[in-house]
């Protein structure tokens, strides 16, 4: 199935806004066992790959600069140390999250060339999510976190799909990702003829 490459990047406001890491990136996760920790990271190591992007042990400036929480209310958020300094407006957006019963929810910094810098994502394990395989809700969000996606980019078409019983990226948007990373591409895009020069370099591998 082909997909629009430039709906994938363009918001509800109509704004086309791209952005893909500048830096390599190091995760963390919070709130799970070592099994789940385990999927986690190697769902984000598989993505990177699919990418050709980098991990690495550290970063210079935040230490780990992809965190993920996980938590059973939004209110656990407030007391994890140091967290509302990571995130401005910490308090206000648990106030947003609780009264919308969302389940999860992510935010981006970005560098001064407008790469991401940092991503953070909150999970709440609610009824729907808890149902959810870890290895599925990992692949997810990693897929969600290689790219600054639209807000509406997954609406119709989710970037998974289910074979046998298992998760697996759709070749589609896998195809996205590889060229988003090509070397000869900026790292963060305002305008949309970026989609046109994204769909050029799209070749599905055989």
């Amino acid at each position: 199935m082909k997909v629009d490459i430039a709906d994938l990047f363009t918001r509800r406001d109509g704004g086309y806004v791209f952005a893909r890491w500048g830096r390599p990136i190091v995760p963390v996760v919070f709130g799970v066992d070592d099994a789940s920790l385990a999927v986690f990271k190697g769902a984000i190591e598989a993505v990177v790959a699919l990418a050709g992007h980098k991990m690495a042990e550290t970063d210079f400036e935040l230490g780990a600069n992809l965190m993920v929480f996980f938590c059973r209310d939004w209110s656990e958020l407030s007391d994890v140390p140091h967290l509302d300094q990571l995130v401005p407006d910490l308090h206000p957006l648990v106030d947003r999250l609780t009264a919308a019963q969302a389940n999860q929810y992510r935010i981006f910094r970005f560098d001064d060339q407008g790469g991401i810098r940092a991503a953070f994502v909150f999970l709440r394990l609610d009824s729907h999510l808890a149902e959810v395989a870890v290895d599925t809700l990992a692949l997810s969000q990693a897929v969600q976190t290689i790219l600054l996606w639209s807000d509406r980019a997954f609406e119709d078409l989710p970037p998974l799909a289910m074979i046998n019983g298992h998760a697996v990226l759709r070749p589609e948007i896998a195809d996205v990702i590889r060229a988003a990373y090509d070397s000869v591409m900026p790292v963060a895009a305002l305008d949309a003829s970026h989609a046109l020069r994204l769909a050029a370099r799209v070749v599905p591998l055989s």
